[in-house]
């Protein structure tokens, strides 16, 4: 899937992988998406809950090779 901009957390734990999407999603325009790639396991549910309280849309999570997949939709 094409993203608008990406952004590599390998290897930081939570709340990093979230504060650096935040961040990210602050600097990009309404409709764009954001691809994160992660190895904290417990980043699927923290994407999905960051995604319900910000209202930004997540559109995919994916597992990939130990890697934690995620893309979101700016609101």
């Amino acid at each position: 899937m094409h993203a608008d901009k990406e952004i590599d957390t390998r290897g930081l734990n939570c709340p990093l992988p979230i504060l650096k999407a935040k961040k990210a999603l602050a600097e990009m325009s309404t409709g764009q998406t954001l691809k994160v790639v992660a190895t904290d396991p417990g980043s699927t549910r923290d994407f999905q809950a960051f995604a319900k309280q910000t209202g930004n849309e997540l559109i995919e999570q994916e597992t990939v090779n130990g890697e934690f997949i995620h893309v979101l939709r700016r609101r």
